[in-house]
């Protein structure tokens, strides 16, 4: 069997049933069937020919045959619940070399030790470690712009709000500036609950990163700026003279007025006052 002849292999609910496979709360698990909403998932991620693909939390595999049925050169899962990659095992068998199955934590797994460029990231992330995983992947691409070519993940759609929210909204925050600053983001399409397996209480999203080459004046210190936003918008609703008190030496020479705040302030002057620490 080829990697063409994935429609061969057992419907995915035939999977589940085989290996015990009920998705697990305290897991974040909530599995897509659906292999037309998974292959539009991979079309999302746009051209991924000779890409290493990463995939977290594969589950019983339905965008796992999605990414394999496009020109992807490998996909590597990494998988922290044993029966899912006992599950997998079907699929391995079938693509042989183009899937690597990992067993293991994603949050404590470097991906780009795992393989060469060019990598991306298409998965959909169990809810309990998205945001982590997110923060993790965006430090690697401040230290390297070429760590991912794109990433395209689903989260709840409220995190993708707060991703691709624009400035002076109630939505902007930290996880704005940090993805705004590093990458093009989008919203590619929302996710209805109907469409897993249990349906969670919320709808989901795809976003899209497309990483930036950043210019000279545009790097910063990824942690100075965590710490900044972190302040920043941990009491958003007070103006940045208190908010930002530590900074306030830097206010002046940045041209910033002291009283707005936190989400007034542009991706760009937060950059400028992580330079400045």
């Amino acid at each position: 069997m080829t990697a063409t002849d994935l429609s061969q292999l057992p419907p995915l609910r035939e999977i589940i049933s085989n290996h015990d496979l009920r998705a697990e709360k305290k897991l974040g698990q909530n599995f897509l069937l659906d292999l037309n909403l998974t292959d539009k998932i991979a079309r999302a991620a746009g051209d991924l020919k000779d890409c290493t693909v990463f995939e977290i939390g594969p589950g019983p595999g339905g965008l796992t045959r999605s990414l394999l049925s496009t020109n992807v050169k490998k996909v590597i899962a990494i998988e922290y619940d044993p029966r899912a990659i006992k599950a997998l095992q079907s699929l391995k068998e079938c693509v042989g070399d183009r899937l690597e199955l990992i067993h293991g934590d994603a949050l404590n797994v470097d991906l780009c030790t795992l393989a060469e460029g060019p990598r991306a990231i298409v998965a959909n992330l169990p809810y309990n470690i998205a945001t982590p995983l997110l923060i993790n992947w965006l430090k690697q691409l401040s230290q390297d712009h070429d760590s991912y070519r794109s990433m395209t993940l689903m989260f709840q759609k409220e995190v993708v709000q707060r991703i691709t929210a624009d400035i002076s909204t109630k939505a902007y925050g930290r996880l704005s500036v940090l993805s705004q600053w590093l990458c093009n983001t989008r919203l590619s399409f929302d996710v209805p609950a109907s469409a897993f397996s249990p349906p969670p209480k919320v709808t989901s999203s795809i976003a899209h990163f497309k990483p930036k080459n950043l210019q000279i004046d545009q790097k910063v210190n990824f942690s100075n700026l965590e710490k900044i936003t972190a302040a920043a918008f941990g009491q958003r609703r007070k103006m940045i003279r208190s908010s930002l008190r530590d900074y306030n030496q830097c206010f002046e020479e940045l041209g910033l007025n002291p009283k707005l705040r936190a989400e007034n302030l542009t991706v760009e002057q937060f950059i400028d006052l992580a330079r400045l620490v």
